[in-house]
């Protein structure tokens, strides 16, 4: 598989599943064993474990060879070997620590993450700012003791006997 299409699939799937920080690094000169480094970040054990399948499920949909994926069990940093291109899935703390990005960051690749459409977009989120209610109902408001809930009526109790 062509070395761009390969890396376009994984960053692809990497933002479908809401990967954060994904950044593709050309390591052709440093070694012989791969041609691209990927990392990306998750903010769960499960989101890494996900992100590392959904990498593997979108590649061998295209025709691609997944050699391995190591590091599902515990889920803070999930590995996908690629062949030409390895996946490394870290959550923050441990991708902080080993920092990858010094090691093979050498030689960024400048790649646009798809996003969804406009369209698509969630929309504004509307001010909680409340309008100033009348008098009345400010009034009842207060003497319920909740400024800005609705009054209550209170029901009378039935007597007793």
């Amino acid at each position: 598989m062509d070395l761009r299409k390969l890396q376009r699939i994984v960053v692809d799937a990497l933002d479908d599943i809401k990967a954060q920080d994904i950044r593709v690094f050309n390591t052709t000169g440093q070694t012989e064993l791969f041609d691209r480094v990927i990392i990306a970040t998750g903010t769960s054990n499960r989101q890494t474990r996900s992100l590392a399948a959904h990498v593997r499920d979108k590649v061998k949909e295209a025709g691609g060879t997944v050699v391995s994926m190591e590091g599902g069990e515990t889920g803070e940093w999930v590995l996908v070997d690629l062949g030409d291109a390895v996946v490394h899935i870290m959550q923050p703390a441990i991708r902080a620590y080993y920092n990858l990005e010094e090691l093979w960051g050498a030689k960024p690749v400048r790649m646009q993450i798809a996003r969804a459409p406009a369209s698509k977009a969630p929309a504004a989120k509307k001010s909680n700012a409340r309008k100033p209610a009348s008098r009345a109902a400010g009034a009842s408001a207060a003497a319920a003791g909740a400024a800005g809930a609705p009054a209550r009526k209170r029901r009378p109790r039935a007597a007793a006997g």
